[in-house]
């Protein structure tokens, strides 16, 4: 098993996509959150196991999907026990717009963190926010809480930014740094 864990939802695939770009730089396991909003019993043991928990959503009306915030609210008895107090976190977001209101779903994220005890990664670099910037750079949304994805809402999974995917592999290999250094 991992030292780090990616728990997501994914309504249309694109955020699917994202994770597995993080998870594969992180070399952790991806856990997608289902349709009706929930996981399989054996995905909450790897989640206690887990040093580092990514959380990964879409941003529907502000805020994550009602399937990630489900997940959330069933973590309301490990919060009790403090069954995640001092892990390591992270998080991603993914909209169809180059804002959308990304930065609220990644607040509301980093909150969840701290509310368990933990502690939170940010992305860690600097946004490409030059004139000549593309959506093909790195950190192109420029993001700092955590990584923030355009997924333009005509665009197949396979039409992703390619800005966008490679700050997600950056950032998978961000937060195994992290997590090797407080293993």
């Amino acid at each position: 098993m991992s030292d780090i864990v990616v728990v997501y939802h994914s309504g249309y695939g694109h955020t699917r996509k994202v994770a597995e770009h993080l998870a594969k730089a992180a070399e952790a396991e991806l856990l997608a959150i289902d349709d009706n909003g929930d996981l399989p019993e054996s995905a909450w043991d790897k989640l206690a196991q887990a040093k580092t928990i990514v959380f990964g959503a879409p941003t529907y009306m502000g805020n994550v999907s009602w399937q990630f915030k489900k997940f959330a609210d069933a973590t309301s008895k490990i919060w009790y026990m403090r069954g995640w107090q001092n892990k390591l976190f992270a998080g991603f977001t993914n909209s169809a717009s180059p804002v959308g209101d990304k930065g609220l779903t990644l607040s509301w994220l980093q909150t969840l963190a701290a509310q368990h005890g933990g502690l939170w990664i940010s992305l860690g670099m600097l946004p490409s926010n030059t004139k000549a910037a593309k959506n093909t750079d790195l950190n192109a949304l420029g993001g700092s809480t955590g990584l923030l994805v355009q997924s333009p809402s005509d665009a197949s999974v396979d039409e992703i930014p390619q800005g966008g995917l490679d700050t997600a592999a950056a950032f998978g290999t961000r937060i195994a740094d992290i997590t090797k250094k407080f293993v």
